[in-house]
């Protein structure tokens, strides 16, 4: 008998810690190891975060309708280790810019997909969210601190050994047996005289208010996960410290998401979202006012509430409101618009913002925290989420 929470856990820790090399180093490694200019290194991530929305708004969604979660989940895995291999053999920007927009075609894909398997355990077994995704914060916090010693010894090429490394061992664990409820394979509906699962979606005001939201706050992380690295950099840090400051944020994020369900379990959607937008406008200011190391690290301990709460209320959000079939849908949507249409935009304005201040790159980011406390405080009691 599968222990849902233990295999839940277990494979949150092997995405993020892939997460936690690709997502702050990547734009590093590009202009360290490739000789890219930080304008042309935004220009490659931000195309790849394109083509990440594109690809967990359709292409998820539609291998939902035809494979189990863990199928998808094991073709991802090894297509995503198949494709970064190239990168060994690659130097210009142009290739290198096809490879990173390949790769996130595939990648990305299984952010939704272990979000979706949490979403499905939760209405089928019971299990904690928070207990289980304080696991992948674990495991993003391993990938930082390994990061920044082997980068410490072996300069920045070290970065794509240890992501080739990840993504092998995700991959095995995927091939692993699953809960029963993700190993089914999705039924053939008639989907005549009905909606489809997006429009319904769309046609909630409820779920579109709260993907905006998600869309805003979310998204306003880009200048953090793209030059934030880049950023400690010019301030003078040494790579391995480097690893330690950036793990701050995510040490506050392990230790919300596994008291999260206890602390939050009854609060409103609406509530949480109006936290989130006011951690998270104070983050951004504080970088941008103060560009010090230790206020850097002061702003860290705001990751918890920026990203954090944001994400633990859109994820409570769709459990209890939308139905089994309608998740993947929701949570394709959410890892396309939220998590990567957003931040790519957000990526290409903090980059040219960044040419002409790095503080600038963060304070922009306000340009979506504020208007999302906002959007809270008109529609909370109209559409009451």
């Amino acid at each position: 008998m599968i222990n849902s929470q233990k295999w839940l856990s277990i494979n949150f820790a092997a995405f993020f810690f892939t997460w936690g090399v690709f997502l702050p180093y990547w734009t590093g490694w590009l202009t360290t190891e490739k000789d890219l200019s930080v304008f042309h290194a935004s220009i490659i991530m931000g195309s790849g975060m394109v083509a990440r929305a594109v690809s967990t708004f359709v292409f998820f969604p539609f291998a939902t309708k035809l494979l189990s979660l863990r199928r998808v989940m094991v073709w991802a895995a090894f297509m995503s280790l198949m494709i970064m291999s190239i990168y060994i053999f690659v130097d210009t920007f142009i290739p290198l810019l096809i490879i990173t927009v390949v790769f996130s075609l595939v990648y990305p894909n299984l952010l939704p997909a272990m979000e979706s398997s949490a979403s499905v355990l939760i209405q089928t077994e019971r299990i904690h969210y928070g207990k289980s995704r304080s696991f992948g914060s674990i495991g993003y916090t391993v990938g930082l601190l390994l990061i920044g010693a082997a980068t410490a010894v072996w300069n920045e090429q070290a970065i794509l050994w240890v992501m080739l490394i990840g993504l092998a061992s995700m991959w095995y664990l995927h091939t692993r047996p699953a809960p029963p409820s993700l190993t089914i394979k999705p039924e053939i509906r008639e989907v005549k005289n009905k909606k489809s699962e997006v429009k319904r979606l769309i046609s909630s005001k409820p779920f579109v208010t709260v993907l905006v939201l998600s869309i805003l706050l979310q998204g306003a992380h880009a200048s953090y996960y793209n030059y934030g690295f880049i950023y400690l950099q010019d301030l003078g840090v040494n790579s391995f410290y480097i690893g330690v400051v950036l793990i701050v944020a995510v040490l506050l994020e392990i230790l919300f998401f596994a008291r999260a369900d206890f602390f939050f379990i009854k609060t409103k959607i609406s509530t949480m979202y109006l936290i989130a937008a006011g951690g998270s406008t104070l983050r951004w200011i504080l970088i941008f006012l103060f560009p010090t190391v230790w206020v850097f690290i002061f702003s860290q301990l705001l990751h918890a509430v920026s990203f954090g709460v944001a994400h633990y209320a859109f994820i409570q959000f769709i459990s209890k409101r939308l139905s089994q079939n309608e998740i993947p849908t929701a949570q394709g949507m959410y890892a396309s618009l939220a998590m990567g249409l957003s931040t790519a935009i957000l990526t290409f304005i903090g980059g040219y913002l960044y040419e002409i201040s790095p503080g600038l790159a963060f304070l922009g980011m306000t340009l979506c925290t504020i208007p999302s406390f906002f959007i809270v405080l008109v529609t909370r009691k109209k559409l009451s989420y």
